[in-house]
């Protein structure tokens, strides 16, 4: 679903970015990614996504190249960033209609699938307001809600649980598993480690700009240990 080939993005001047990393986030993973502040997540994430160029290597989604083709490779995949800025001079119904316009979602699939997830997240009630209006609770359900409107077979989440409540997260996480039993796959970043532990059947560690780790879950974190365990031990030698 997602392949990152030796991907190489280091900024002007600077040492910082992504050295040579790979990646492989394959249809059916709930794929942690994980390090500390400055290791390189949301260079990665930036880079996948079409957001920044990359100096060296292939990012290809659904076996199309982001570089190459990236309107196409656009059409197979969702993110969700870490913060929900959006056009807040539109109400909730607009900025959704918005999207579906975007991805050319037919009228009755767009009405079907806002009301499913609006319904799930329990915002309904507020997509006729300014969405200037919401909280960042409200406005991180909306992020979520535009994101799966179009049934991306790739879904990319950059700190995802950052601002919802107890139930909206558990609801999220539903809608994750739901993505990957219809085949799709879930590439996410996040510092609540315990989650990504429960909810991820493989993780990647970055560091420095370098994966430290990565595999199964229950491979890498082995027995009598946490992921935190193996965070902290990562963290102490930045």
């Amino acid at each position: 679903m997602l392949e990152v080939k030796n991907v190489t993005k280091l900024y002007p001047g600077s040492e910082k970015g992504i050295k040579n990393v790979s990646m492989h986030v394959r249809p059916g993973d709930i794929h942690a990614f994980i390090g500390p502040n400055g290791a390189g997540k949301t260079t990665l994430i930036k880079a996948v996504s079409g957001i920044h160029s990359f100096d060296e290597g292939e990012i290809l989604i659904g076996g199309v190249s982001i570089r190459d083709n990236p309107m196409e490779a656009k059409k197979k995949f969702a993110c969700i960033p870490d913060n929900p800025d959006i056009y807040e001079y539109l109400t909730g119904i607009q900025f959704l209609n918005f999207i579906g316009d975007i991805f050319r979602i037919d009228d009755q699939t767009r009405k079907q699938r806002i009301t499913k997830y609006a319904d799930a997240f329990e915002i309904t009630d507020a997509l006729n307001a300014l969405i200037s209006t919401y909280s960042h609770g409200m406005k991180q359900k909306l992020v979520i809600i535009s994101a799966l409107i179009h049934a991306p077979k790739l879904l990319i989440l950059d700190e995802p649980f950052v601002g919802l409540d107890p139930k909206a997260s558990i609801t999220l996480r539903t809608f994750m598993r739901e993505i990957c039993d219809q085949g799709g796959a879930i590439l996410f970043s996040t510092h609540v480690l315990e989650v990504a532990e429960k909810l991820s059947n493989r993780v990647s560690i970055i560091k420095d700009g370098m994966i430290f780790a990565e595999g199964d879950m229950d491979k890498v974190v082995k027995e009598g240990r946490t992921l935190e365990d193996i965070f902290m031990e990562v963290a102490a030698d930045v």
